[in-house]
């Protein structure tokens, strides 16, 4: 019968520092090759100013956005009230109704 463990198997490797730094260097040798140094010398970097204004712009045009979803679907028309009709005018019309 098998002896069971509690614990998680798991597989203990053994690197020696030689070959870690061998590794690290390999992976490293190989991110070089990926940059292009010609594209990196073009690349924009904005200064501060120029992103805050950036994000500004940014947040306004969302906020704009939304603001045209929520206002965009409702179909209200702004009008003109209609005086009210009190007591004393319901009854002027009605005489002036009856007297006709």
């Amino acid at each position: 019968m098998a002896a069971s463990t509690t614990g998680p198997n798991t597989v203990k490797t053994s690197l020696s520092s030689a070959s870690a730094q061998q590794e690290i260097k390999d992976i490293e040798e190989g991110l070089e090759k990926l940059e292009n140094k010609k594209l990196e010398n073009q690349r924009f970097v904005p200064s501060q100013e120029k992103t805050e204004n950036l994000s500004k712009l940014a947040l306004g045009a969302k906020l704009e956005r939304a603001l045209g979803r929520r206002m965009g679907g409702q179909d209200a028309v702004m009008r003109e009230r209609k005086p009210k009709i009190t007591d004393d005018n319901a009854m002027n019309e009605k005489t002036a109704a009856a007297a006709a």
